[in-house]
C-alpha cells in the first residue's frame, strides 16, 4: 500500500504554497503531479521543479501511469499527490489509487464557473466529480493553506 500523505487539487500544481507550506506540514518527500498534459510537457515540469522544495523528489505521471505504478512505491516514499481537477482525482480513485482524503485548494474562476469558496470556483462537471468522490468514500476538505480552518464542504454543492 502506497504511503499517500495527502492528495490536493490545485490548478497551479507545484507552486510556492505547495512547496513551502503543504509539503512540510504533511512531511512529504515525493511530490507526484498526476496530470496527462504535464506528464508530456518537460517545460512545465522544469518550471515546477524550480518551485519544488530541495528535500522532496518530483514525479510527473499521466493518470494512467499513476494508477499502474502507485502500488510499487516504497514505504519510505511519503507521497503528496497533486492534481489539477477533481475529474483527475476521480480517475485515480476509480483506477485503484487508495485516496482517502482530498484537499481542495485553488480552483481558478473561469467562464462557466461559479465562486463557491475563498479560492474555489466550480462548474457542474466539478460538482459531479466531487459527488462521485463522496460516493467512493473519499473525504473532501476545502483548505487553502495548512493553518487555515477548513471551509464548509457543502459550499461545493450549492
Amino acid at each position: 500500500m502506497p504511503n499517500i500523505m495527502l492528495t490536493r487539487i490545485d490548478n497551479r500544481l507545484i507552486h510556492g504554497q505547495v512547496a513551502t507550506q503543504w509539503t512540510s506540514s504533511i512531511g512529504a518527500n515525493l511530490l507526484l503531479v498526476a496530470n496527462d498534459k504535464v506528464a508530456a510537457d518537460t517545460f512545465r515540469q522544469g518550471l515546477m521543479n524550480m518551485a519544488a522544495p530541495s528535500f522532496a523528489q518530483t514525479r510527473y505521471f499521466s493518470i494512467e501511469k499513476t494508477c499502474a505504478v502507485i502500488d510499487k512505491a516504497s514505504p519510505a516514499q511519503k507521497i503528496f499527490i497533486i492534481c489539477e481537477t477533481p475529474a483527475d482525482v476521480v480517475r485515480l480513485v476509480e483506477g485503484g489509487v487508495p485516496i482517502k482524503k482530498v484537499n481542495i485548494g485553488n480552483m481558478h474562476m473561469a467562464e462557466g464557473k461559479r465562486q463557491v469558496a475563498t479560492v474555489v470556483a466550480v462548474d457542474d462537471a466539478d460538482v459531479a466529480a466531487f459527488r462521485r468522490l463522496q460516493e467512493l468514500g473519499v473525504e473532501l476538505e476545502i483548505k487553502k493553506v495548512p493553518q487555515d480552518s477548513p471551509e464548509d464542504i457543502n459550499k461545493l454543492f450549492k
